[in-house]
């Protein structure tokens, strides 16, 4: 018997050639690619059992030519205790099996059972006779494969009668080839996040690797070998402990499964809902939800089992527990730092460290917060503002002189100048209800309390109480009677509070009239 047994196309080739066309035993082998030895003992088997040529009817099928050629298999061959190979399929998709140590578990219950290499085969030989989105091996838990279809479902508008298309979302975990899908408004990166966030949080468990077609929302740079993953959609696979590998750009077959998915849920979602009129995205949802349940409860058909089945097997022990908190969407924007210390987002502001003026930083904005990375340092953080125009400011940002000037108001101003005397608080007081604004009249203020430094606390009261007196309550007028020593001068004092005019008969005085008629006495 020769070593290898051929298959039965080589041997209905050597029969051919020999019985039919007449070539040599060695002309034959030639051309089959086989020994000479081999043709002869090929060739006695079939004139032993009465094999010729052309093949009988009833020897058209494999399994009986190789029958009548070499004889009923020895019960050693039927089997030998092999298990069944669907189990050994499924025993793959779990973490670490692989065939080596099922074969060796198999050896151990039959010692007398195949070798390595026949056990392998036997399970190729398995694995070619089913679909082709099964030949990939997929670990139980490892990978979820998520896509949008390209048929659309549609909702239409109560109010105008409008009928819009919507995306439909669609996930299929690759161990159990488990479904999920959703419609959304958007194919942005707000959606698709989002749509990610509830796949998982509907599966009750985040997946190792997330694996997406290269569309806009999830990959920034398609690549072959090193494609760019847009960095909220990167956050929000390390928030599940995660990593994403896009599917090479024109490569169907790297996200087999969902191709196979978003197939089924085009038949089974869009086709059976198009007769169903749908007014909002909730109503639509609803009704998604209940065809994905009965997509994932049909046994399929070469499999033998639900997805669902798969799923509870293999898929669910092995997802990894999801956070205590569901990811918060943070969209990523790079800025440059204002000479004011502000970057600009969303028509608002927001200070960072003063020393960071003219760098590049990354700024994250989620529903509640802003946060800025330096080189992912994180260098500040503020409460989101609403509306346009707004600023947040942290005192800690600015520098001293900046604080220093921030932290002064109307009412520490008028505190201060009332530890000078009466006669410098009024002055502050009349300069602060002069302007418009009460911030317009802090830099004289400030003037005002550099000048007591300069010149000693009594002076500024004396010039601030002249210039009472005088009804000129500003900085330049205190400056002026400082710089000429008028506050020093009792001559100058008295005067300002004397009348200008001198007196005389024929001027009348304040008594000659008489407050309620206003005329003279």
């Amino acid at each position: 018997m020769a070593a290898k047994r051929l298959t039965m196309r080589q041997l209905k080739e050597i029969l051919r050639l020999s019985l039919e066309c007449g070539l040599t035993q060695r002309a034959v082998a030639d051309a089959v690619g086989v020994g000479v030895g081999t043709v002869c003992e090929y060739l006695g088997r079939a004139r032993a059992t009465g094999v010729g040529w052309p093949i009988p009817a009833e020897l058209s099928d494999e399994e009986r030519l190789e029958a009548a050629v070499f004889g009923p298999k020895r019960e050693s061959e039927l089997g030998r205790g092999l298990p069944e190979m669907a189990w050994v399929h499924g025993e793959l998709r779990r973490a670490g099996v692989t065939l080596s140590l099922l074969w060796q578990e198999y050896l151990a219950a039959n010692p007398g059972g195949y070798r390595y290499s026949q056990f392998c085969e036997h399970y190729h030989r398995f694995r070619r006779r089913l679909s082709p989105v099964m030949r990939q091996v997929h670990r139980a838990g490892e990978k979820v494969f998520v896509d949008f279809a390209g048929k659309k479902p549609s909702i239409v508008d109560a109010r105008t009668g409008e009928v819009r298309s919507v995306e439909l979302f669609v996930g299929a975990l690759g161990a159990s080839s488990y479904v999920f899908a959703e419609a959304s408004e958007h194919q942005d990166l707000s959606s698709f996040v989002s749509l990610n966030v509830r796949m998982v949080e509907a599966f009750g468990g985040a997946p190792s690797i997330f694996v997406p077609d290269n569309l806009k929302a999830g990959v920034t740079g398609a690549c072959r070998y090193e494609a760019v993953v847009n960095r909220t959609y990167q956050d929000m696979a390390a928030h599940y402990g995660a990593a994403v590998i896009p599917a090479r750009a024109y490569k169907p077959r790297d996200k087999a499964k969902v191709e196979v998915s978003v197939l089924l849920a085009e038949r089974w979602i869009v086709a059976s809902l198009r007769n169903r009129t749908f007014f909002n995205i909730g109503e639509l949802n609803e009704a998604i939800r209940q065809k994905v349940a009965e997509l994932n409860e049909r046994v399929m058909r070469r499999a033998g089992v639900s997805r669902r089945e798969l799923f509870e097997t293999y898929d669910r022990p092995a997802l990894k527990p999801l956070p205590q908190t569901p990811y918060e969407i943070g969209v990523w924007k790079e800025c440059k730092v204002n000479i004011d210390y502000h970057i600009e987002l969303e028509h608002n502001v927001y200070s960072v460290p003063h020393a960071l003026v003219g760098q590049r930083v990354e700024a994250r904005s989620t529903a509640r917060c802003v946060e800025i990375f330096l080189r992912s340092t994180r260098v500040a953080s503020h409460l989101r503002l609403t509306g346009r125009g707004r600023a947040s400011t942290l005192p800690e940002h600015m520098p001293a002189a900046h604080r220093a000037h921030a932290e002064w108001t109307p009412s520490r101003l008028i505190s201060w100048a009332a530890k000078s005397g009466p006669g410098t608080r009024h002055v502050v007081e009349s300069i602060l209800q002069s302007k418009p604004h009460p911030e317009q009249g802090y830099r004289a203020c400030l003037g005002l309390m550099r000048l007591g430094r300069v010149h000693g606390t009594k002076r500024l009261e004396a010039a601030c109480q002249m210039a009472k007196r005088l009804k000129a309550e500003s900085y330049k007028t205190v400056k002026n009677i400082l710089s000429s020593g008028m506050d020093r001068n009792p001559l100058a004092q008295s005067a300002a509070t004397e009348s200008s005019l001198p007196p005389h008969d024929n001027i009348r005085g304040a008594a000659c009239y008489d407050e309620t008629e206003l005329l003279p006495c």
